[in-house]
């Protein structure tokens, strides 16, 4: 079944809005085993709207629709539709009477242009939505299912859960089993070339590359009858690349590296603290966002400032003076003087030149050093993209070079 995905939304035209929907729908089609070929954004415009779902229903199976289903006067996707159909709008009042109900549970009187979200194509249902005040729509258009969500994340990701996928699948008992094997240290260009034939012969499972924040994920899919035979399918290949790509493969599936680095300092009982710079406490955020991460992380100190870095983190005057603050030279010295403060076991320090105008070195230099009981290691590095891009690719790096010296292996100096 191919399945299409208009947003619908001027906002998300002008990048008011990051279109975080169409990612969201894509993995959860993707998990269906649905084909998913295209996506399409439009603005709030009723003609170009009714447009799209017509050049839709001509490619698609099935279109989702997200947006525009709002109480004001620029959400037109029941306009669009009824006007794609050439049916008329009508006026629900099962529905109107439960916004009616909502409102006043809620101890507020309903504006009258909340009674617009009572309105559907003739001809269509209603989609409960229990997050909110806009249904979503489904109905029929020359041969393609359509359904029409809120934009609003919170509402329409349980909708597409438990409303949509299930009334795509059907009776179809077709299990789809996915394998993301996560990798750092290597091109998403030079993972392909590895892994090109497994790429172009492989029909079941596929296999598909994402690089993100550093890092470069593959992902596995295989349909089957049961999970034991999509398993089975997915375990040989699997095997294939882990023994093409070895140590450059550090995860699989929900093991991100903050949670692989966490598990390892756990094991070994070391606490852990971090001394950041040019990625102001992002390293600390990605640790701390994992539950349990207090039984060994401490804290951070983020030192920005010149003078913060000498006077919290004993960064020594001369070292500032003769290296500069983006050095090996500082980042050594910033991760022994966290270890100190903290009073942890195992500190990484991050500093740099994240831009958009250089520091000291060229824009794109990170120095990371990782300071443990049995020594300090340390690296400088070059990273490409602009300010944000350069720290996210820090912030990556950094947690990867702590779980490389967790493990022993080699990577800078010291």
């Amino acid at each position: 079944m191919i399945v299409e995905v208009l947003a619908v939304g001027t906002e998300l035209l002008l990048g008011q809005i990051v279109n975080s929907n169409a990612t969201r729908i894509g993995e959860r089609l993707a998990d269906a085993g649905f084909d998913h070929f295209q996506q399409t954004v439009v603005g709030d415009n009723e003609e170009r709207i009714a447009e799209a779902v017509g050049a839709a229903c001509g490619r698609a199976d099935a279109l989702i629709i997200t947006g525009g289903l709002g109480p004001t006067r620029d959400d037109l996707t029941r306009e669009a539709l009824a006007r794609a159909a050439g049916v008329p709008l009508i006026f629900d009042e099962g529905q109107a009477e439960a916004l009616r109900l909502r409102w006043a549970r809620n101890g507020r009187e309903m504006p009258d242009s909340n009674l617009q979200q009572a309105e559907r194509p003739e001809g269509s249902t209603l989609i409960a939505n229990p997050k909110g005040t806009a249904p979503g729509i489904r109905m029929r258009i020359a041969g393609t299912w359509i359904f029409a969500l809120p934009g609003v994340p919170a509402e329409m990701i349980p909708m597409i859960d438990d409303e949509v996928i299930p009334f795509l699948r059907g009776d179809d008992e077709t299990v789809v089993a996915s394998r993301l094997l996560r990798t750092w240290g290597e091109s998403e260009s030079a993972i392909g070339e590895r892994l090109a034939d497994l790429y172009d012969t492989s029909t079941n499972p596929t296999i598909a590359f994402l690089a993100s924040a550093g890092e470069i994920k593959i992902r596995i899919t295989a349909k089957a009858e049961t999970s034991d035979e999509a398993e089975a399918l997915i375990a040989p290949m699997e095997s294939q690349i882990r023994e093409r790509l070895g140590a450059r493969i550090f995860g699989a599936d929900g093991d991100t590296v903050e949670v692989v680095v966490l598990r390892m300092l756990e094991e070994r009982g070391w606490s852990f603290g971090t001394a950041e710079s040019v990625t102001g406490g992002l390293v600390a955020g990605r640790i701390t966002s994992v539950p349990g991460a207090s039984k060994v992380f401490r804290g951070a100190i983020v030192a920005y400032a010149t003078d913060v870095k000498e006077r919290v983190l004993d960064v020594p005057h001369a070292v500032v003076i003769e290296h500069g603050v983006v050095s090996e030279a500082a980042a050594v010295a910033m991760a022994a003087g966290a270890r100190e403060r903290l009073g942890v076991d195992l500190a990484v320090a991050v500093t740099g030149s994240a831009g958009p105008e250089p520091q000291e070195q060229p824009v794109g230099t990170v120095v990371v050093a990782v300071a443990t009981p049995d020594g300090t290691r340390v690296k400088t590095l070059r990273l490409p993209g602009d300010r944000e891009r350069i720290r996210t690719f820090a912030t990556t790096a950094s947690l990867h070079l702590t779980r490389m010296s967790l493990l022993g292996i080699a990577w800078g100096s010291g």
